[in-house]
């Protein structure tokens, strides 16, 4: 026994001296993870190897500040979307009076621009830095089928204002201003809206493929294993797309929002001449004359508001989704011969962009529609001030609400130091 002791006393004194004859175990910090950790290449192109995750960020190269540039856009992107479209969508649905098909039609493409942000941005981010696809094969398909869906939102909702427009300047009665309707007149606008986007952009799901060599890549290619009906169809929508997305996303909405913004003004400037007919008007009737003008003129006003809003909304679309459109058209018919001396990072180049346009025009959307449109933007700043209201502290709060109650339109909070 007391041999067993020595040994044993020996034994725990000499567990934290290192032995010269036996390997160092755990000496490096990886060593106490299940997930071994990968080593920094050693070479300066920055190249990953073996099956671990390229780190683009280090060591610092001359391509980690791409790296860190295309980190940053998508920050300021994904947090200038995600709160602006978040701030529409529960601004249209907690206000009854916002409830019209105008502003739902807005908050359900709020909808689809947070839905490509939050999906969408971080993957496409994820495989530019690292090379590889998070989810695999599923998120090769299910992206461009949410890119294309959104552009078939976007596209059908400024058709669709552009018709509520037209129809509220052409209506018997005067000027209507979008109020607030049933549930199931707006889920009926909205449903013809979505399914009609969800329908078009399914060939998207078919179409794609994940090729995992050294690097992971979608390719637009229809798998051979679909069944040969399908097969056919899906190939000839592959050999018609870039056109079909050059007249269905690009030329529709806009030559459609034109001629529609042609005609309601032409209509409009028909009935301005109608007005005056305040000569024969006697003095008795001058005030009420007066006081129909006056209303007239406002709505007018907030008639130009209303259709500068869809013309602001149809030219962000078109500046943000042109370039690539006549991008790939113009590689299209490019010879073999000039294509193949472009640099190699010319064509990825030119596709992160054109999906960083899109991106651009998810984030820039709702926050064009908060400045243009006075009830949202009006709504959210009563939202924000609620917030405040609700932040400060009890003798600040006092004389907010003091001044509030004076009838002050603006409201100064004095701090006492």
């Amino acid at each position: 026994r007391r041999r067993r002791r020595i040994k044993l006393s020996i034994s725990y004194r000499n567990l934290g001296k290192k032995d010269p004859h036996t390997p160092r175990r755990y000496e490096d910090p990886s060593g106490y993870f299940t997930t071994p950790r990968i080593d920094p290449p050693a070479a300066p192109g920055n190249s990953s190897s073996g099956h671990g995750l390229l780190n683009p960020l280090f060591p610092v190269t001359n391509g980690s500040y791409w790296a860190y540039a295309v980190m940053l856009l998508a920050l300021v992107l994904f947090a200038a979307g995600i709160v602006g479209n978040l701030a529409l969508m529960c601004i249209v649905w907690h206000n009854f009076y916002l409830k019209s098909a105008w502003n739902c039609i807005l908050a359900g493409l709020a909808f689809w621009d947070f839905l490509v942000l939050f999906f969408c941005l971080p993957v496409v981010v994820f495989h530019e830095l690292t090379l590889k696809r998070l989810l695999g094969d599923l998120s090769c398909r299910l992206v461009p089928y949410l890119e294309v869906t959104s552009l078939g939102v976007a596209t059908f909702s400024l058709c669709a204002l552009s018709i509520d427009r037209f129809h509220a300047a052409t209506g018997p009665g005067p000027l209507q201003t979008p109020k607030v309707e049933p549930c199931q007149s707006i889920l009926s606008k909205l449903s013809v809206i979505w399914v009609g986007s969800l329908v078009l952009a399914a060939p998207e799901l078919l179409l794609w493929q994940l090729l995992q060599e050294t690097v992971d890549v979608c390719v637009r290619e229809p798998s051979a294993e679909l069944p040969d009906s399908i097969y056919s169809l899906v190939l000839t929508y592959h050999e018609a797309r870039m056109w079909w997305f050059f007249g269905c996303y690009i030329c529709l909405p806009l030559l459609f929002t034109l001629a529609c913004d042609l005609v309601t003004r032409q209509v409009l400037s028909q009935r301005v001449p109608q007005k005056p007919g305040g000569e024969k008007v006697t003095s008795r009737c001058s005030s009420s004359s007066s006081s129909s003008s006056a209303t007239k003129k406002k709505q007018h006003v907030r008639e130009q508001r209303l259709r500068s809003t869809v013309m602001a909304l149809t030219i962000l679309y078109i500046a943000c989704n042109l370039p690539e459109s006549i991008c790939n058209i113009t590689l299209a018919y490019v010879s073999d011969h000039v294509s193949a001396q472009l640099p190699a990072l010319v064509l990825p180049a030119l596709g992160l962009i054109g999906q960083f346009l899109l991106f651009v025009r998810c984030s820039a959307t709702p926050v064009l529609l908060l400045f243009l449109c006075r009830s949202l933007g009006q709504a959210f700043m009563d939202c924000c001030c609620c917030c405040c209201e609700e932040c400060l502290p009890d003798e600040w709060r006092l004389i907010y609400e003091t001044n509030s109650n004076e009838g002050k339109t603006t409201t100064t909070v004095s701090i006492v130091g």
